[in-house]
């Protein structure tokens, strides 16, 4: 939705105020999700950070019970996920943030080039739903794979191809941004699930949020390293940027290969 108000609004009342209409609508949003959250019930009536009958909690003892990096160094199948979780991270948003800029560059007009993001989008809704459920059946990890792998071949198959001939296919680009969309979905939606499936009840809020707090790090340094590529590419080409980011998708495929491995049973088709 934000790709497509920038798209049609900038040009009309200008980009500081659509920025401005963005934010109001976030700003909306997040008080609803606020005011409607509720805590889940539980049976605990304490934790070391909430205890009432100790001092108030500082910052760093809050942020200690958040963030604990103690089991990635006893727990292998925890610490496999983590890294792998951090990967895909770094590779998924090479292709959501370079796609538009990239169409440019293939001599797209600026419009159809930035609806593909709104493209990619439509199709990440259902991507980020389809998964899960098939994950129920299949696997999380066996999902995670098979997700790795369809964008690895989206990527080198119809992303590349073009890039590398510098022909302009408007066709290949929006069935691109569609497809990776929603095969993509899965690095934002399952991963978390991931993680729950690979630590005990009691320490998943924790976990998941160490994870993500580590795996933060790969998503910001993924795209300047990025645009340093396209930087430093003959002519600010895309080329090497899309060979990068398919790159990517294959060591995730290959981290969450032996993540799987390490975690769950030795089974090729059994599901986990």
């Amino acid at each position: 939705m934000f790709s497509l108000i920038t798209l049609y609004l900038a040009p009309v009342i200008g980009f500081p105020w659509t920025m401005r209409i963005i934010g109001f609508i976030s700003m909306v949003c997040c008080t609803v999700a606020c005011l409607t959250l509720q805590t889940r019930p539980t049976s605990r009536t304490h934790s070391p950070a909430t205890d009432k009958t100790n001092p108030k909690p500082t910052l760093l003892t809050t942020l200690r019970h958040a963030i604990d990096l103690r089991p990635l160094a006893h727990d292998p199948s925890y610490l496999t996920t983590t890294l792998a979780i951090t990967v895909i991270e770094f590779a998924v948003f090479l292709p959501i943030t370079y796609l538009p800029s990239a169409a440019l560059a293939s001599n797209l007009p600026p419009q159809t080039s930035y609806r593909l993001i709104a493209f990619l989008n439509a199709g990440s809704v259902p991507g980020r739903a389809l998964p899960n459920y098939l994950s129920d059946h299949l696997g999380r990890f066996n999902v995670m794979i098979a997700t790795a792998l369809a964008c690895t071949i989206l990527i080198f198959c119809l992303w590349l191809p073009p890039t590398a001939l510098g022909v302009t296919s408007e066709a290949a680009l929006t069935v691109f941004a569609v497809l990776f969309g929603f095969w993509s979905g899965a690095a934002i939606s399952l991963t978390p699930v991931c993680v729950a499936q690979v630590s005990e009840v009691g320490e998943v809020g924790r976990r998941v949020g160490t994870t993500f707090s580590i795996s933060s790090f790969g998503a910001l340094v993924g795209v300047p390293i990025g645009g340093a590529i396209v930087d430093g590419s003959p002519g600010g080409g895309y080329l090497w940027l899309v060979v990068f980011a398919g790159a990517c998708y294959v060591l995730a495929l290959g981290a969450f290969g032996v993540a799987r491995w390490v975690a769950g049973p030795k089974r090729v088709w059994a599901a986990f």
